[in-house]
């Protein structure tokens, strides 16, 4: 059920009826026949060649993957595995993951926006031309309504040192200098909402790092150019056409499997630091907090979580874990599911959206009214990253990209950096000088 909420009417494309009829009853999908999310099994479910996705990278890391479209959040990755050049068979790290709402509040309060479940989102993919792949592979999406609509690519980019150590023979190294140069495998498209154009990336690093953002390009809104009363920036010759300032609240959905089971652990790690004492040094006490309860999450300097896997261990003997990494973000305190930057709940399968949930039955309609203290044995992660849009003069025309996302960090996955050198291998744990 939608928020009552004061806005202006925002154009939509012509399958808007159809698009508002799915918010009342099931969500309907293209791709593979799974038109919403399933609570998963251990062993992971075979997709054919046309929404498999497999790329090895550059030092044996290979990562595979499915994907299908649902006409609400638009692109799904599904059994998310990774596997470095030394396992012997993929890692499986999420069983699903996806956007779970863009929430666009206007800062003069008139209006206030659901991207993904209140505008053609998932309907309004974007085709995409061989310039906007560089490298990559451009896959057919069939989008109900429309038809095919080439709108997924798969491409790699290189991204700079993957590492660099002079083992200096001073202190009784080699002198031979390590370094190689890290690749990513790319995974996006582009969906319209209105005069907006959001770009949904997922980066998969040869390290074992996964990064999700969200790109807003696009249109200002030609509607809103009246914010005198300072909540607007003037974007047009002399003191005339003051954009709104608004917000973007992007909301992200995931549901681990690690290790090929949805039984995971959270952890939440907080750091405190004491002033020293006469001329000693600080020290830093870190707490591990388990997290057994559903939680609303808020970040702090020093603070993180992971979700930790209960059915494997590196070679090492250590549970594998994904730590989260947020990026840059602006808190909207007007909303209380954007309150909070991360939520874990205990899975339910009509907890699907953030807010503007469609499942009436589902105890309401936005994620922190799920969160209820209910015991996690199956935790879904929601990610909230704000971004607090005031207008400049070149967002026109036009607006160049704006991001905003997260990491998750591969903790503890692999006993070593997977990208090890030969010759550095059996430096496992004390180093060969330390004593």
């Amino acid at each position: 059920m939608h928020v009552n909420r004061f806005r202006r009417a925002r154009a939509r494309a012509a399958v808007a009826l159809t698009s508002l009829a799915l918010l009342g009853t099931a969500v309907s999908a293209a791709g593979p026949a799974t038109a919403a999310p399933q609570a998963p099994t251990a062993a992971a479910p075979a997709c054919s060649t046309a929404y498999k996705i497999e790329q090895v990278l550059d030092g044996g890391t290979t990562w595979r993957m499915c994907w299908h479209y649902n006409t609400l959040s638009g692109l799904v990755l599904d059994d998310v595995s990774y596997q470095p050049k030394d396992e012997p068979k993929p890692i499986a790290v999420l069983t699903s993951a996806r956007l779970a709402q863009v929430h666009v509040p206007y800062d003069d309060g008139e209006n206030e926006y659901d991207d993904v479940t209140g505008t053609d989102f998932g309907y309004a993919l974007q085709n995409l031309k061989p310039g906007e792949c560089p490298g990559g592979t451009i896959k057919t999406v069939k989008v109900p309504d429309r038809g095919n609509v080439q709108g997924l690519c798969t491409t790699t980019r290189a991204r700079g040192h993957a590492y660099r150590l002079n083992d200096d023979e001073s202190t009784g190294g080699s002198g031979k200098v390590y370094t190689a140069q890290g690749k990513d495998l790319l995974v996006y498209t582009v969906n319209k909402a209105s005069w907006y154009e959001y770009i949904t990336e997922w980066r998969f690093s040869s390290d074992g790092t996964i990064t999700s953002n969200v790109g807003a390009t696009g249109s200002i809104s030609p509607y809103d150019y009246n914010g005198t009363d300072g909540k607007g920036w003037p974007i047009g010759k002399g003191a005339r056409a003051y954009a709104e300032s608004h917000a973007h609240n992007v909301f992200w959905r995931l549901n681990f499997g690690l290790d090929g089971s949805p039984k995971s652990k959270v952890e939440q790690y907080d750091s405190k630091v004491t002033a020293p004492r006469g001329s000693g040094s600080p020290t830093t006490k870190t707490t591990r907090t388990p997290v057994t309860k559903e939680l609303a999450g808020d970040a702090k300097d020093m603070r993180w979580w992971r979700v930790v896997s209960t059915a494997g261990k590196n070679k090492d003997g250590h549970p594998r874990s994904y730590e989260f990494v947020p990026g840059r973000s602006s808190k909207f305190p007007g909303r209380s599911f954007t309150k909070h930057d991360v939520y874990f709940t205990e899975y339910k399968k009509c907890e699907q959206y953030a807010s503007d949930n469609p499942a009436g039955h589902c105890g309401g309609a936005s994620v922190d009214k799920w969160v209820g203290g209910q015991t996690l044995t199956h935790p879904i992660t929601w990610v909230n990253i704000g971004f607090h849009h005031i207008a400049r003069d070149e967002d026109q025309q036009p607006m160049p990209v704006h991001w905003q996302g997260f990491s998750l960090a591969p903790r503890d996955v692999t006993a070593m950096n997977p990208l090890t050198p030969a010759d550095l291998a059996d430096q496992n744990g004390v180093p060969r000088n330390g004593s």
